[in-house]
């Protein structure tokens, strides 16, 4: 019996781990570096110890470190949770060398899965449907478009698509170091992209005895690059007769390597119906609580079952109902998905199942995922289920860096997705419209400059009403308050029809063309966030006047994000002429990796980057002189 776990892992799958862990009664260890130090993961174990240094490398890929941890710390067993070094089966050998319980597939499993050029070939001895794979040294314009994956891991790191034979080198080198990054090991392969695919999986839970099951299948179809966005369980619209094949696809190839625990064979299905092996992940997958409320069962605690050596029923449950689960990003997909830094002030979902890897007042750094939380939803159908997630993610409070949210809600209601019409390009085909801004946020910054109006009043022992009836002005982002507070009521330009019924220094009440509506709204220095029963604004107060020191150059490159620069491009120098998009120089952040381009064609004034540099965001990395001002900067 496991007593005592060490979980090799960070952020939320440690602490869904561990949740599970309390409910059986087994003690928990957690291990950290140096910038999760005050997580919540280590706050929730009931031991912790320190991993030194702060990116993945120096720590949660340390396996020798993990494994001299759990002694150290009177752990029986090792739970990998997903990432890092949940499919690398020297780790695995480590752990069970060392006389601890491995919760998860034997190693040599691992071994044949985890590299997914050695699974291919497993598959294709089973008689599975493969992609064929595609030597990208001998690759030619007829192999295009052309999939990039990292061998030893997933999670959309280390892949690639590349559409032109000019930028397969470039992109095989970026894909390796994210790889090495991420996995630590830069192995990567190529096969042909199909851009209208749906990612489809089947989730199995295998024991010593030689029971199978297969937990039904999944759609992961809505991903950003490469990673999922939104899951669902059972995938929609599928002909019986292609589930059965599915699963009995995954569980020839969970025999086929003997496999012990939790594992995931993902599909992809193109638009003829015909379905294709992509990998078998030989861990818990980020997406595992939608099949757990559809089979009611806790796959954490039967991990741990069948690492104790407990035999599973003959059948699996019974299905019922569907579940959806959104991830909610740190990042800005308005602007390139870049990830996003700062600190979480709060994460309010109700009506969910919420899985979170941060609590209200914890900092989003950038060394690991961008991933806040997982907000899953279980109900009898597919429609109810969506439009149950959809208002609560409308309805949630998320005060701190920018995120997916509203991303997430307009997905869930678009009419593809409704509609059961996915497919892994959906973001590539509505992002713009999925991201353009919505209506409302002048209402909203109303509503905050009469809310910081009542605060402000608040301090000297009167309301709103009290305030002198002199126009005020307030501006936030591109919206220039002017209004005017007197006993008679409120006016504000550009603002007909509006009447104030209350202001409060957290909540405003407008009744707007006769329709009465509330604006609540917290303050955390210049940023403020404005919640109403139909979404959720953003804003940063501004002062009247610009700052002199936000005016830069022309052409300046500012990182768009904290990171490392991880590479400068080939013999680059200042002097140089570039073109209009071509990449200058990468940075790693949040475990992926965003290439810098140039903003036009032009001359390289300035650079300013070098590999290794650790930079804050807005940091001047280079200039580029735009082509015609060169031209007129020239005598005549």
């Amino acid at each position: 019996m496991i007593t005592s776990l060490l979980l090799a892992n960070r952020g939320e799958i440690a602490c869904r781990v561990f949740r599970t862990c309390r409910d059986l009664g087994i003690s928990t260890v957690a291990v950290h570096s140096d910038a999760d130090a005050h997580s919540p993961h280590v706050r929730e174990a009931d031991a912790a110890v320190r991993l030194p240094g702060a990116t993945p490398a120096e720590t949660y890929l340390r396996g020798d470190l993990i494994v001299k941890a759990a002694l150290a710390a009177g752990a029986d067993a090792v739970h990998p949770g997903y990432g890092f070094l949940s499919e690398n089966a020297d780790f695995a050998r480590a752990v069970v060398a060392a006389g601890l319980t491995w919760v998860g597939p034997p190693p040599a499993a691992i071994e044949a899965m985890a590299s997914k050029t050695r699974a291919k070939e497993l598959m294709a001895a089973a008689g599975v449907p493969l992609l064929a794979p595609v030597d990208p040294a001998k690759a030619t314009d007829a192999d295009l478009p052309l999939l990039l994956k990292a061998a030893a891991g997933g999670g959309g790191r280390g892949m690639r698509v590349v559409r032109e034979l000019a930028e397969l080198a470039g992109e095989l080198e970026a894909a390796s170091v994210e790889a090495r990054s991420a996995f630590g090991d830069g192995e990567v392969f190529a096969e042909p992209y199909i851009s209208r695919g749906r990612h489809v999986e089947v989730q199995i839970m295998a024991d010593a005895h030689g029971t199978v099951w297969a937990l039904g299948t999944r759609d992961c179809s809505l991903q950003r690059r490469h990673q999922k966005v939104i899951e669902e369980a059972p995938a929609p619209g599928l002909p019986e007769a292609l589930r059965t094949r599915l699963r009995t696809a995954a569980v020839a190839a969970a025999r086929a390597v003997s496999y012990r625990g939790a594992g995931t064979v993902e599909f992809l299905v193109d638009a003829s119906g015909r379905a294709y092996f992509l990998e078998m992940n030989t861990r818990l997958q980020v997406e595992h609580p939608v099949t757990e409320a559809v089979f009611r069962v806790d796959l954490v605690a039967l991990q741990l079952q069948v690492a104790e050596g407990a035999a599973l029923s003959a059948e699996p449950p019974q299905a019922s109902g569907h579940a959806i689960e959104a991830r909610l990003y740190a990042e800005d997909p308005a602007h390139g998905w870049t990830p996003q830094t700062g600190v979480l002030h709060r994460l309010d979902i109700p009506g969910v199942r919420l899985d979170r890897g941060y609590d209200d007042g914890d900092t989003i750094g950038v060394h690991y995922d961008a991933m806040l939380a997982k907000a899953i939803v279980h109900a009898p159908t597919r429609a109810a289920a969506v439009r149950k997630l959809a208002r609560a993610l409308e309805l949630a409070r998320v005060h701190g860096p920018t995120t997916n949210r509203d991303l997430l809600v307009r997905s869930l209601r678009h009419p593809d997705f409704t509609a059961a019409r996915l497919d892994t390009g959906f973001y590539d085909r509505h992002l713009a419209a999925l991201t353009a801004p919505r209506d409302g946020e002048a209402y909203a910054a109303l509503a905050a400059a009469l809310a910081d109006a009542s605060r402000r009043a608040s301090r000297f022992g009167g309301g709103w009403r009290n305030l002198p009836s002199q126009p005020q002005t307030k501006r936030y982002g591109d919206h220039e308050i002017r209004y005017r507070l007197t006993r008679e009521g409120l006016t504000a330009e550009g603002f007909p029809g509006v009447r104030l019924e209350s202001a409060e220094p957290g909540r405003v009440r407008l009744e707007v063309d006769g329709v009465a509506r509330d604006f609540e709204v917290a303050h955390y220095g210049d940023q403020v966030y404005v919640d109403t029963a139909s979404g959720a604004y953003a804003l940063t107060a501004h002062p009247r006047f610009t700052d002199p020191a936000e005016l830069v150059t022309p052409g300046s490159l500012l990182a768009p994000m904290p990171g490392v620069v991880v590479r400068v491009a080939d013999g680059l120098a200042e002097g140089d002429r570039v073109r209009a998009g071509q990449p200058l120089l990468w940075l790693e952040a949040m475990k992926m990796t965003h290439p810098v381009t140039a903003p036009h064609s032009g001359t390289l004034t300035a650079l300013h980057a070098a590999p290794g540099r650790q930079v804050e965001v807005g940091a001047l990395l280079a200039v580029v002189q735009d082509a015609t001002e060169a031209q007129e900067d020239q005598p005549s």
